[in-house]
């Protein structure tokens, strides 16, 4: 039904649309796992081709909420790399009071359940770099192979970044599960998701990726201050407290080699990123929110007195 309608006025947005995001959840997790030749292949290609449109539908949506702002960003390398930084600032989410409030007032049982959404909504930057990189142009290129090596440990398994959060996920006690996780949370794995995945996508994944690596590192080092505050050991909060930290070389070095060096070449890109910017940061808001409301009760606006 049209979205003029009186239905379509009621459809929540989807980034709240709990049963779309836990159906592209269930399909994102069981497609990008490691599969094994089917004989009844013709009928799981019509199945993919039912979910890739409800995907894209889902992404055009929110993505067209993002297209205008992301239209004003310079075509010129330096003044785009100025634009992007100053996301930072003026990005959808930053800032948020959140934050200070983990940091300073969460009890253990609420970061369990912080830490629970986190990690269910976690698509796995290590994958995505790896899937965004395809065909990039060179100088981009090996700045994200750089970026993907410190995601794996520069090849030493304790010091991949996944498995940290896992520690921390097993330390915390928490079980992450689709039906009981927020659906921005959900909404947010998935846009990462389908932004990799898809190539129609590439320059929005590439600065989806690139805003997380610009502004996570005052959220992990809230978070970090959180964990320590309640005693979680330095072995298990070690995924935030490397973030909050390493991420500030990531950004500088995805900002100099990645985004400047593509709009360089190819201007057009930029308004791209920055669409894919925009989405990701959204997202993270819109997590934002939700989790505020489940902390504060209301709308989540301000932090109980």
């Amino acid at each position: 039904m049209p979205d003029g309608t009186l239905m379509g006025r009621l459809r929540p947005h989807p980034h709240h649309d709990h049963a779309l995001q836990a159906k592209l959840a269930h399909w994102n997790r069981a497609r990008l796992a490691p599969q094994i030749p089917q004989s009844d292949w013709r009928n799981a290609f019509d199945d993919e081709r039912n979910m890739l449109v409800i995907e894209r539908e889902f992404i055009e949506q929110t993505r067209a909420a993002q297209s205008e702002r992301a239209a004003m960003a310079p075509r010129e390398p330096q003044a785009f790399v100025a634009w992007f930084e100053a996301l930072k600032e003026n990005g959808q989410g930053q800032g948020d009071a959140l934050f200070p409030w983990l940091a300073e007032r969460a009890t253990l049982e609420e970061m369990r359940w912080f830490v629970e959404q986190e990690a269910a909504g976690e698509a796995g930057f290590d994958d995505l770099v790896a899937m965004s990189q395809v065909k990039m142009p060179t100088r981009a290129k090996l700045e994200l192979a750089r970026n993907y090596w410190d995601e794996m440990g520069r090849g030493n398994a304790k010091g991949m970044h996944g498995p940290m959060l896992d520690a921390l996920v097993q330390a915390l006690r928490v079980t992450p599960h689709i039906e009981t996780t927020l659906a921005p949370s959900l909404a947010l794995g998935n846009t990462m998701a389908a932004l990799a995945t898809n190539r129609a996508y590439a320059y929005h994944a590439i600065g989806a990726l690139g805003v997380i690596e610009l502004t996570a590192p005052g959220r992990a080092t809230l978070v970090s201050e959180a964990l320590r505050r309640l005693k979680v050991s330095a072995k298990a909060r070690h995924y935030f407290d490397l973030h909050a930290v390493l991420d500030i070389k990531h950004s500088e070095a995805w900002n100099r080699e990645v985004f400047a060096s593509i709009v360089a070449t190819t201007p057009e890109a930029g308004r791209y990123i920055a669409e894919g910017a925009l989405m990701r940061l959204q997202c993270g808001a819109d997590c934002f929110d939700a989790y505020r409301s489940h902390f504060w009760g209301g709308d989540g606006a301000r932090a109980p007195a």
